[in-house]
């Protein structure tokens, strides 16, 4: 335990760690082009009406970018999207046309994931040193299939459940 005057916050990150959670990737249409990025930071807000969040770094390079997005989609990812979680991650972070379908009034569509949802800002809220963004769902698509997951710094995969 620690007090505000000797508040570790590495140790504060890995105690969050403590808290398995599903892997997301964020995709919109930016001035930048189609990019993506990968969060943990997801959760539903609202059933009535569909309300979702996800938190941005204020000091990601991708901040403006998806501050600005007035559309975006959530994609849950599979647990055989490992590799496409550490690129939007740490990696490039431009979509490839080939990556993605997409109008030009819906977001930017990732074609594996389990679960996406398109949406629309419906809030921006500065939080410490992130931009909480609250997201009005619009439509969405769902598959079965193993979630990855993120915990304690490591991938691992929640199994579809049996019936």
């Amino acid at each position: 335990m620690t007090t505000s005057d000797t508040f570790d916050a590495s140790a504060y990150r890995r105690a969050l760690g403590g808290f398995a959670t599903g892997v997301c990737v964020v995709t919109a249409h930016t001035s930048e082009g189609p990019l993506g990025i990968t969060v943990n930071s997801f959760t539903s807000v609202s059933l009535r009406p569909p309300l979702i969040l996800w938190c941005l770094d204020q000091k990601s390079w991708r901040h403006d970018a998806f501050a600005a997005a007035d559309r975006f989609a959530v994609h849950m990812l599979p647990v055989e999207d490992q590799a496409l979680s550490d690129r939007f991650a740490w990696g490039v972070c431009q979509l490839s046309m080939e990556e993605f379908d997409s109008s030009n009034t819906e977001p930017p569509r990732l074609k594996n994931a389990l679960t996406r949802l398109d949406c629309t800002t419906a809030d921006r809220i500065v939080m410490g040193d992130h931009l909480t963004i609250v997201g009005a769902v619009q439509t969405f698509e769902t598959r079965p299939g193993a979630a990855l997951t993120y915990y304690r710094g490591r991938y691992g995969a929640a199994p579809e459940p049996e019936a």
